[in-house]
């Protein structure tokens, strides 16, 4: 159904114009600080929340209910009628994890509509999946919703609206259009017709090809790369260990349960290290619009047993999230997720989303599915990691390094090998780091937390693909090639809220100016400090830049600049991001001091030492000499 002209956004970036902003969902429940001495929520928050934002999208459905048509500034690159199926899926999910009747049946009407005339242009018709594969992501939500609702939806309905959306989920069991977590969205249709004694013999046979293929993926450590390349995002935690891990919990199958479960045990002792203080997740990575999704893995860690996370962390966690969100403008003045960060944002925001797109946070809500007498909704809160203490930890295999600091509760994550970036760097992978209070900057802006060197035009290269070369338990190191016959050694080594960046240039003909650029801060955040040790300039500039996820523009970035001084040039600075009032300056930090070509010695300001060697580079999988 086509959107009122009145009801569009003006732009991907931008507030809904002369629009007040609706009170947050579950806002006006009071709040419990007793229980929740941290976010002050209670299960009674999650399902309000819940019920608003199904009833805000609502207005939007196609006449009989099988398209959910949102507003929003463009379509998907999929299209007009995909983002309608979009839509009702995600919604439907959010429908099935609650669990309210009213709500079931109005989703029970679109299904019988969305699949009466399927591939059709009729006001309710949904894509074929032969058409569009972007069906097959969303008959993953459709299947999952089912299944969840078997008895008291699909047990229910017409024998020809139920052959009607077999025939329409069946081609999810081909083999997957794209080959990364893709995969999975057959393996969760099947898992339903499967527990519907539908094309059993099939079900299982794509169930077993789709487990098979993620499993060329695991590199251990909790961590999937999402298809043949090194890219560790949130989709490790919303779809890599969700899919397999919730159908082996409902199949109610323990040997798949043993084998996937310890990895998402695995995953969440990382996981829960990537949230602020204040609730919000890391933003590093692509489809940042899914916002709480992150606290789906949680929430079925709590679900299944297999959690490091004690009930009251896992709800601390997953309210402080949702919190997060909600009260920072993720639903408008409509009550409808928009698609950005906080609002809307449209540099977040991947062509292949539409406005329905940001509904996959119902994965969220997970935790509805646990009952109100279940720990994780009665026991007390409990701190995150953030707040308890500074924390400088290797995620695994995955090049990436994880600080926190409990005096600001501030996370910054440094990134030494998650790549999924082409000739063009991704903002949400290419950074050096990221944390959970400020960019990235986007084109055309310069980079923040980027080493260049800069050309004759003085245009900054970019730094494509990162090669790991080893990381722990303070450090991580990468290589990356800006230029033909110039490599880039870098490292980092944190303490505390200090971070040591430090680079060896290869290759690069003498006199080749450089700069080293740090945390893009807007006037209210936190401090962004940079100080130069080696290879710099004394001067600190500031780069003026402009919106990031975090809002408006404008933002500024300091940056110091250099040259190399013949074939391989070492330049060392030192950084700092933090919220702590009055911070003092970064260089009381630590003493740097070059102790070779490339060897660093480094005092914390609390007399620990250690010691960097950023060594000849060796095949990935090796330790590259990034030692104490």
């Amino acid at each position: 159904m086509p959107t009122p002209p009145e009801n569009r956004e003006p732009a991907a970036d931008e507030p809904v114009a002369d629009e007040p902003q609706a009170e947050a969902p579950g806002a006006d429940v009071p709040e419990n600080r007793e229980l929740s001495p941290h976010t002050g929520w209670t299960r009674a928050h999650w399902e309000t929340a819940a019920d608003r934002l199904l009833r805000a999208v609502r207005p939007y459905a196609s006449p009989r209910g099988g398209l959910v048509d949102l507003p929003g500034p463009r379509p998907s690159w999929s299209g007009p009628r995909s983002d309608g199926l979009e839509g009702y899926a995600r919604t439907f999910l959010l429908a099935a994890l609650l669990g309210d009747d009213a709500h079931l049946d109005h989703y029970a009407g679109g299904l019988a509509a969305g699949t009466e005339r399927p591939g059709t242009d009729g006001p309710d018709s949904w894509p074929l999946m032969a058409d569009t594969r972007q069906a097959v992501v969303e008959s993953a939500s459709v299947a999952l919703a089912l299944r969840l609702t078997r008895t008291r939806l699909w047990d229910r309905l017409d024998d020809r609206v139920r052959r009607r959306t077999v025939d329409w989920l069946l081609p999810a069991l081909g083999p997957s259009p794209v080959d990364n977590n893709w995969w999975l969205f057959g393996l969760t249709v099947a898992g339903f017709l499967q527990d519907a004694g539908i094309e059993t013999d099939r079900a299982a046979a794509t169930i077993d090809r789709s487990l098979d293929r993620i499993e060329n993926w695991w590199l251990g450590d909790g961590w999937y790369s999402d298809g043949d390349n090194r890219a560790f995002d949130h989709y490790n935690s919303w779809a890599l260990h969700f899919y397999p891990v919730l159908h082996a919990h409902l199949a109610g199958d323990r040997a798949l349960l043993d084998r996937y479960g310890p990895r998402l045990r695995a995953q969440l002792d990382d996981h829960v290290h990537l949230f602020d203080a204040d609730g919000g997740p890391l933003p590093y990575g692509r489809s940042l619009t899914y916002r709480f999704a992150a606290a789906a893995a949680p929430w079925l860690g709590a679900l299944t047993g297999h959690t490091p996370l004690t009930p009251g962390a896992t709800r601390r966690l997953a309210s402080g999230a949702l919190r997060y969100f909600l009260d920072r403008g993720a639903t408008d003045g409509r009550g409808l997720l928009t698609l950005g960060w906080h609002g809307p944002y449209g540099p977040v925001v991947q062509s292949y989303s539409g406005p329905g797109s940001p509904y996959w946070a119902s994965k969220g809500f997970l935790g509805l599915l646990l009952p109100a007498d279940h720990p994780v909704w009665t026991a007390t809160e409990e701190p995150l990691p953030a707040e308890r203490g500074d924390t400088v930890r290797a995620l695994g295999p995955t090049g990436l390094l994880v600080q926190s600091t409990a005096a600001d509760g501030l996370v910054r994550l440094h990134n030494h090998g998650s790549n999924h970036v082409g000739e063009d760097d991704d903002a949400g992978y290419a950074r050096h780091a990221y944390s959970t209070r400020t960019g990235p900057t986007t084109a055309p802006d310069p980079a923040d937390n980027h080493f260049a060197l800069l050309r004759s035009d003085g245009t900054a290269t970019v730094r494509g693909p990162a090669t790991p070369l080893g990381a722990g338990p303070d450090r991580a190191a990468s290589l990356h090639t800006p230029l033909p016959g110039v490599r880039v050694l870098s490292a980092t080594l944190a303490h505390g809220r200090a971070e040591v960046r430090a680079h060896v240039v290869l290759g690069a003909p003498e006199g080749t100016p450089v700069r080293q650029t740090g945390w893009a801060t807007h006037a209210d955040g936190p401090v962004s400090q940079l100080h130069p040790v080696h290879g710099y300039g004394a001067e600190v500039t500031e780069l003026p830049t402009g919106a990031t996820l975090q809002g408006p523009g404008p933002t500024r970035t300091p940056a110091v600049h250099g040259t190399t001084s013949g074939p391989e040039a070492l330049f060392v600075a030192l950084v700092s991001l933090t919220a702590e009032p009055a911070p003092a300056p970064v260089p009381t930090l630590a003493t740097v001091r070059v102790t070779g070509p490339r060897t660093l010695c480094v005092t914390w300001q609390d007399g620990t030492t250690a010691r960097l060697s950023l060594a000849v580079p060796v095949p990935e999988g090796q330790d590259a000499g990034v030692d104490r």
